[in-house]
């Protein structure tokens, strides 16, 4: 299983914004795309930055997922409102032993 887990530092004052769009991302990647197997939204405590923890079936399920029109929509609406963003891949333990 390929993990994909993504850390965006949002604006101040942005959250309420993000939120249901990056909601309907995960909705839409879990719904649209088979190799799309989790997608956890996770807000900090401190309430300015939403941790995505991904799974997909590989890095070819990941590839087409930064292809469909949901994530373009979702990276268009979604740039202004963010400071920063990190991505980090992994290879679930079970699947690289």
């Amino acid at each position: 299983m390929y993990v994909v887990c993504v850390t965006f530092e949002i604006h101040p004052d942005m959250m309420s914004k993000f939120l249901p769009l990056v909601a309907a991302q995960a909705n839409n990647s879990l719904e649209r795309e088979p190799g799309c197997h989790r997608f956890d939204v996770c807000i900090a405590d401190d309430g300015l930055s939403v941790f995505l923890y991904e799974h997909y079936t590989d890095a070819a399920a990941f590839e087409v997922h930064l292809r469909t029109d949901h994530f373009d929509e979702f990276d268009a609406k979604a740039s202004g409102l963010v400071r920063d963003k990190k991505v980090q891949t992994f290879t679930l333990l079970d699947d690289a032993v």
